[in-house]
């Protein structure tokens, strides 16, 4: 089971994560979305598409553009659509 964990509390958790480039990404439905705000950041990558940001606020405390994910990726990775990775702090557990 895999945990994305900030400032204590438990981001993420899902068995069924996918594997890219060293990132984990979640399912959708594993992510708690209380945590979770949109952000207008967006990046592209040259074979996975463009990427779009959460920031991510836990008791107070806010880590900008923590989180992101592909809503449509290429068609290599089309599998990770919607899912969610991390990084800037937010510790994954595998």
């Amino acid at each position: 089971m895999a945990k994305a964990i900030w400032n204590g509390q438990v981001l993420a958790e899902s068995d069924a994560t996918v594997a890219v480039e060293g990132n984990r990404y979640f399912p959708p439905e594993s992510v708690n979305k209380a945590f979770f705000r949109p952000s207008d950041t967006h990046t592209t990558c040259a074979w996975k598409g463009i990427a779009s940001y959460y920031t991510i606020e836990v008791d107070g405390r806010t880590n900008a553009d923590a989180a992101w994910y592909y809503p449509q990726p290429k068609d290599a990775v089309k599998g990770i659509a919607d899912h969610v990775a991390f990084w800037r702090g937010v510790e994954v557990q595998t």
